[in-house]
């Protein structure tokens, strides 16, 4: 009984490429140590591949859902930063009694000097980390100050 086993050859194709891309070929095969005929076949393999698409969309759909995470955190980062300042004008307003007319001009005088520093201490804080936002925990329980039931 004989044997016989039929291995299909390769077929040759001779192809013309642009020269960086011949480059980027030679460069490619190069680093993964492979032949230049190799990552051709590969290249071409996979461009015609019916799962191509399939591939294509799971990268999508991976950066979309990056994206969406990104998203939904600088949504959080922004309420916190608007309901941190809502609570700090709400509690600046109800504690503050107003001037007598005869301060008032020492009084701003005074405030526009305690502006600067804050804005110096908000730098400073800035530039050092961590932030507020660092601080606060992703899962937060309790509704924010002021807005129970």
């Amino acid at each position: 009984m004989a044997w016989s086993c039929e291995v299909e050859k390769k077929v040759r194709l001779s192809v013309y490429l642009d020269p960086d891309l011949m480059r980027g070929l030679a460069d490619f095969a190069d680093r993964r140590e492979q032949s230049r005929s190799l990552v051709a076949e590969a290249a071409i393999s996979s461009f015609l591949s019916p799962d191509a698409d399939e591939r294509r969309e799971a990268v999508i759909a991976k950066r979309l859902d990056g994206i969406d995470r990104r998203m939904q955190r600088l949504e959080r980062d922004t309420n916190i930063a608007i309901e941190t300042m809502a609570l700090f004008v709400r509690f600046w307003l109800s504690s503050t009694p107003p001037l007598p007319d005869a301060t008032q001009a020492a009084t701003r005088a005074k405030a526009l000097e305690r502006y600067d520093s804050f804005l110096d201490a908000l730098g400073r804080r800035l530039a050092k980390g961590p932030n507020l936002r660092q601080e606060i925990g992703d899962d937060i329980e309790h509704p924010p100050f002021g807005t129970e039931a």
